[in-house]
């Protein structure tokens, strides 16, 4: 390579020098030789404008064919298929309509070459009139042509166009290729139109593209989006080869189909083998662990994928911020928001928006509002999680207050806001509030009240205390009530301890869900609380005899960034001696310190000794002694000392 441009060249010398540089990117030193030439002619600035291009610089490559108009040069073929890629690449419609008029005005036209690269070009603006117009304007038209037609249409969502354009392909006379049935397979695979899509693969395999890479790819997809899983896993097996695409379509079939542990197996299989993997197969198992419960596993993922050199994206952490809050982690989420800062993450509204919920879910709602002002844009959903946020707080009147913030910005509400709003009032027993918001659904924003805002507002009439109006307005609701009106009825039973109309909304809940344990146990706990201790017999023989069991629930807690989970009298940990003395010791300096345990709670009919022992064993306290135990240094001297 040239170390410096040399200033003064013949003319055939700085084309050369030009094209050195150009070819190697050095795109320094080619601009100082180009802007040495006094009167650059038409292949100096297509050299120029298409090393831009060609090396990730698209926005260059337009402004240099700015500069090239503006001295009044006719641009060639060549010079506008270059920028015509660069309009692709940065989705510039309006430089797309300004390319394409020069290539009118300059008789390109009917350029079938030029004419494709419009085609797709518009596609990528997400323009597809345009398309169609250079599309219907063509004199001629090949494979590349329809082709293009159709990609258009499926990365604009235009699925059914998409296919009626293959299908006008194949009256024309023009023979699809395998590239055409790749283009067309994704537009049958979200239309879940098997029938289509079975069409494509007989005409693959009839005309030798069967075992074409992409074509068997986009077939995989097509039968596991479908339901034909057996038929996706035939084609993966026989496929020649197997690129990173095949594996993670498959990987994603499994998971789709509720079949987290075999995609498990699976990726470990990859792995095993030496299969390239990249982000999109780490986002897809860590995005299966948390769609299947498997939170923990999820966090084991995510630390992995960073290990083995992969750097998550706005997909990863969006995947991954909910095993934070799901286990209340908040050292993990701020971890992970830091790296959001630190890699410029934190601008898609996808991160923000859950970054938003994870503080709040984790107990740091001035984070959390911190994060939301900070958004550079609020959409409905980002307003939606933020409302939701200070409900769970129970903070009902900012719920409130965001709420007509987010009217005077101009953001629509939609059916998710209304219930975040009436939650909000049901917590802070804003009744009359909650009324007016309900009523004006319908009636100012054009939503029809769903089931969960029927259920809300029997939460907040309950939680409130007005069991008789609750009861009246679930009789009235014009729809059949939900599990979630019943239960919020029975559960505000028990606080008010209205045994009567708790057996009327538990016979409800039998019949609705009858092989939920929950109900069962609420309404035993309610007769026990009133000493009915027959009838709460009755209701747990009602349980065994038609086979409904409660699993037993449990608390969790990370220590050295290990979870450790505890259910009620657990002895399970090997510190659990420890534990239990730990507690005893506590109970006792309490005793003397003058607090008295409430036994209400324990819904047994044991003696009162029985039932502090009982509440000792806590699954929760359980888990809180484990964590002050292995407290580190001052931390844990100061925790047992007071």
């Amino acid at each position: 390579m040239v170390s410096k441009p040399p200033t003064s060249l013949p003319s055939h010398l700085g084309l050369k020098f030009l094209k050195i540089y150009a070819h190697s990117g050095d795109l320094h030193s080619a601009r100082r030789l180009f802007d040495k030439i006094a009167d650059p002619d038409l292949r100096l600035w297509t050299i120029l404008i298409s090393a831009h291009t060609k090396h990730g610089l698209p926005r260059k490559s337009i402004e240099l064919y700015t500069q090239l108009r503006n001295r009044s040069i006719e641009p060639d073929k060549l010079v506008l298929l270059t920028v015509a890629k660069a309009c692709a690449v940065l989705s510039d419609v309006v430089k797309a309509k300004e390319i394409h008029e020069d290539a009118v005005k300059f008789g390109f036209s009917s350029d079938l070459t030029l004419c494709n690269a419009f085609i797709d070009m518009y596609g990528k603006c997400r323009h597809c009139q345009g398309a169609r117009n250079v599309f219907n304007d063509m004199p001629v038209k090949d494979v590349i042509s329809w082709t293009s037609m159709s990609a258009c249409y499926v990365n604009n969502g235009s699925l059914r166009e998409a296919l009626e354009i293959i299908r006008k392909m194949c009256l024309s006379g023009s023979r699809p290729n395998s590239m055409t049935l790749s283009s067309v397979l994704p537009a049958c695979s979200g239309l879940k139109d098997l029938n289509s899509g079975r069409e494509i693969h007989a005409f693959a395999i009839k005309n030798g593209m069967g075992e074409n890479l992409f074509v068997s790819s986009g077939l995989i997809n097509l039968y596991a989006n479908c339901s034909s899983f057996k038929q996706a896993q035939v084609i993966f097996e026989n496929m020649p080869r197997k690129d990173t695409v095949s594996w993670n379509v498959i990987l994603s079939m499994y998971i789709s189909n509720g079949q987290c542990e075999k995609a498990l197996q699976l990726f470990h299989q990859i792995r095993g083998e030496g299969v390239e993997l990249n982000v999109a197969s780490w986002n897809s198992i860590i995005g299966g662990c948390m769609q299947n419960g498997l939170t923990v596993r999820a966090l084991d993922l995510f630390a992995q994928m960073q290990e083995f050199g992969f750097k998550p994206n706005y997909i990863t952490v969006a995947s991954i911020l909910p095993a934070c809050h799901d286990l209340e982690m908040l050292r993990g989420g701020r971890e992970i928001h830091g790296f959001c800062f630190k890699h410029c993450i934190f601008e898609d509204m996808l991160v923000g928006t859950a970054l938003v919920f994870m503080y709040a879910k984790c107990g740091d709602l001035e984070i959390s509002e911190r994060v939301f002002e900070r958004l550079p844009r609020k959409d409905t959903v980002a307003w939606n999680t933020m409302i939701l946020a200070n409900s769970m707080h129970g903070n009902g009147e900012e719920a409130l207050s965001l709420f007509r913030k987010m009217m005077n910005s101009g953001v629509k509400p939609n059916a998710v806001t209304f219930t975040a709003v009436l939650s909000g009032c049901s917590h802070s027993h804003l009744v009359k509030e909650a009324k007016f918001i309900f009523n004006s659904m319908r009636r100012d924003h054009m939503v029809k009240p769903d089931g969960d805002h029927y259920s809300c507002m029997v939460d907040v009439l309950s939680r409130a205390g007005h069991l008789n109006e609750a009861y009246d307005f679930i009789r009235q609701t014009p729809i059949e009530p939900t599990a979630g009106a019943w239960g919020a009825l029975l559960a505000a039973c028990r606080v008010y301890k209205n045994v009567d109309l708790a057996r009327i909304a538990a016979k409800q809940l039998f019949e609705i869900e009858p092989d939920n344990p929950g109900n069962y146990v609420l309404l035993s706990n309610i007769y026990v609380t009133a000493k009915l201790w027959n009838d709460a017999s009755e209701i747990r023989k009602l349980m065994r005899d038609r086979g409904v069991t409660k699993m037993p629930g449990c608390s969790w807690i990370q220590v050295n960034k290990k979870v450790y989970t505890f259910v009620a009298a657990d002895k399970r940990n090997i510190q659990s001696e420890e534990i239990y003395e730990f507690l005893q010791h506590i109970s006792e300096k309490m005793r003397h310190a003058g607090y008295s345990p409430n036994t209400d709670f324990v819904l047994q009919d044991v003696d009162q000794e029985e039932k502090v022992e009982v509440l000792c064993s806590h699954s929760e306290k359980l888990a809180v002694a484990f964590g002050i135990l292995n407290l580190t240094g001052d931390h844990r001297f100061e925790c047992l000392r007071t």
